[in-house]
């Protein structure tokens, strides 16, 4: 069993997080700038080898009524892109709400300046996403 990796795609930045090598924990890894679709695809696709993952899972962004955007079509453009290019399971989850509870977390419970958030709330929000996927297949698996 490998990890598993998640990530929270942005057009500037690209949060990722991942699990240990049991798939109990998630945890966020690292930000790395937004290119293009096919260099984010090959970068993350590098990732996920280079850290022995066999799964990736992609956040995908949906209004809180749960319809798709733009923003949802070109993600779901990555995810396909990261899947081709990867070779492994590539998976989406909705995102709704991550980006926004990173923040939160990160403004009350760790203090973090704005300046500094900027870098650190894509991780965490990739972080969560993983975290309620795992959720979901343990309920679905366990």
């Amino acid at each position: 069993m490998g990890r598993i990796l998640a990530v929270d795609y942005g057009l500037k930045r690209i949060g990722l997080a991942m699990t240990d090598l049991l798939q109990i924990t998630a945890s966020p890894f690292e930000t790395i700038e937004s290119v293009s679709l096919k260099k984010n695809a090959l970068r993350i696709a590098e990732i996920a080898k280079a850290n022995e993952a066999d799964e990736i899972v992609v956040g995908l962004p949906l209004s809180m009524n749960g319809d798709e955007s733009e923003m949802t079509d070109i993600v779901k453009k990555f995810a396909e892109e990261l899947k081709n290019v990867s070779g492994l399971r590539v998976e989406t989850m909705d995102e709704r709400l991550t980006t926004a509870q990173a923040e939160r977390m990160l403004i009350e419970e760790a203090d973090i300046s704005r300046q500094k958030r900027k870098g650190v709330k894509d991780k965490v929000a990739a972080a969560l996403i993983l975290q309620a996927y795992l959720e979901r297949k343990s309920v679905n698996y366990g």
